[in-house]
């Protein structure tokens, strides 16, 4: 089930990119447009490794044209929680919950195709992400004030890779974004065994809205 977005978003790349290669090569095409950037704020719903691991994501990117069917992009963000299903099923069977958000910054590469209005995309980003442990289910008291700041002082950053695509919508300078993404964080802190052999990763629906220019 892991490979599954994995292998569509590979899919939908081959597919715009086989799009864009075809319209750079057309003959009598006219000349690219002057370069533009987008700045956007999103937000949407993270899904981690349980249907019932449900969180809110929000953040904001800026996306810089390359060439017109190749732009740079620049990311940060924060995710609810990306502990496996695994984990959340041991849990589940204690009144202690444990979760493992992130802020995360990362750049990479997109490709887009279509028309200026619409304009389906594939793209591959890479970052860091500063994980931070909160637990619950201990009372709301002394002890589970102690228990958070014990556990901020455990926080750790760890590299992060994405893929996703979706569809750019522009009317004049205003744009949105719907689109998914795929994160996994690769670390090799404490916060790995916490995962139990699965993997620090989340699933993620968004929308944004922002401005070109």
């Amino acid at each position: 089930m892991r490979i599954a977005p994995c292998a569509a978003i590979l899919l939908a790349t081959f597919v715009v990119t086989s799009a864009a290669s075809a319209q750079e090569q057309e003959p009598g095409r006219l000349p690219a447009h002057e370069p533009h950037a987008s700045f956007q704020g999103f937000g949407g719903i993270g899904l981690g490794g349980s249907a019932a691991n449900i969180h809110p994501t929000f953040g904001g990117a800026i996306v810089g044209d390359l060439t017109p069917n190749v732009q740079l992009v620049g990311e940060f963000g924060r995710l609810g929680d990306i502990l496996p299903s695994r984990t959340q099923t041991i849990l589940g069977f204690s009144p202690v919950d444990v979760s493992v958000s992130a802020f995360y910054g990362s750049g990479g590469v997109r490709l887009s195709g279509g028309s200026s209005g619409v304009r389906p995309y594939a793209e591959a980003t890479a970052g860091y992400a500063r994980l931070t442990p909160q637990v619950s289910g201990i009372g709301s008291g002394l002890g589970g004030v102690l228990a958070n700041i014990g556990l901020s002082m455990l926080n750790t950053t760890a590299p992060l890779a994405t893929l996703g695509g979706g569809v750019m919508l522009q009317s004049g300078p205003i744009v949105a974004d719907i689109g998914y993404r795929y994160r996994q964080v690769f670390s090799n802190s404490w916060v790995d065994a916490l995962a139990l052999g699965g993997r620090l990763s989340t699933n993620e629906v968004r929308f944004g809205v922002g401005v070109r220019f």
